[in-house]
């Protein structure tokens, strides 16, 4: 992660937004992940439709100024750090909020949402990953063992994604009519 890029846990990012300090914050997620449940006052920026000029003219335009803080927040951390890589070049003051919005809603701030009905893209991304490697293994079993090539395949992919922090499983799945 680059040196330009600041994390904060969610402890503090939960004062500082108490105290009035926060005017910006960006939920990397899906539109269904963030339906589901956000910290209030958050906007809804998905990873895969970052453009990073067009974000950073619209807060410029809403009153963002040098020396305020934007914080970017997902579920977990993973795609709010890859935002901010992308953000980093363009805007000092980016902050990644560690633990994400679960350990935000933990730490007692408001949430906004339906509050359930979505699973999320991690648990989507496992269970198709499960399910594709279980299928590759019952037809190479069954029908032919080129078939294990597929088990092969995912786990490459999954190898990939631990290593580079991108997912393409996932970015896919991001683009399906239910997470939008």
């Amino acid at each position: 992660m680059s040196d330009d890029i600041r994390l904060i846990d969610a402890s503090r990012f939960a004062t500082a937004r108490q105290e009035g300090r926060v005017r910006f914050l960006i939920d990397v997620r899906s539109p269904a992940e963030f339906r589901a449940g956000h910290v209030a006052g958050a906007r809804n920026v998905p990873l895969d439709r970052l453009d990073p000029a067009r974000l950073v003219a619209q807060l410029r335009a809403e009153g963002l100024q040098a020396g305020d803080e934007l914080y970017l927040v997902c579920q977990r951390g993973q795609r709010a750090r890859q935002a901010a890589e992308r953000l980093h070049g363009l805007l000092p003051g980016v902050q990644v909020i560690e633990g994400g919005t679960e350990a935000c809603l933990a730490c007692g701030l408001p949430g906004e949402g339906s509050g359930g009905g979505v699973i999320g893209l991690q648990r989507q991304v496992q269970i198709a990953a499960g399910s594709l490697v279980l299928l590759g293994v019952i037809l190479g079993t069954w029908l032919h063992p080129g078939w294990y090539g597929l088990s092969a395949f995912v786990g490459a992919g999954l190898t990939f994604a631990g290593l580079s922090g991108t997912c393409g499983l996932a970015l896919l799945l991001a683009r399906m009519p239910w997470n939008r």
